[in-house]
């Protein structure tokens, strides 16, 4: 399967990242870990997995955060 460039990776990852960032803690929470059991069944599902698990995770991690 063909990877996508580089140039437009960077830009969609940010654009779903912002908008993962704008949900609350228990919706990220559910999307992340169904993305990591599905990333987890099925390698390389969705092209951008891994970088969206780590995303997310440091998106639910900075929520946890006290203020």
């Amino acid at each position: 399967m063909k990877q996508p460039s580089p140039v437009l990776r960077g830009p969609i990852l940010a654009f779903v990242l912002r908008y993962l960032g704008r949900l609350r803690f228990p919706y990220l929470a559910a999307i992340a870990g169904t993305l990591f059991v599905v990333d987890l069944i099925v390698p390389d599902f969705i092209p951008f997995a891994d970088e969206l698990l780590l995303g997310m995770i440091t998106l639910l991690l900075a929520m946890l955060k006290k203020k």
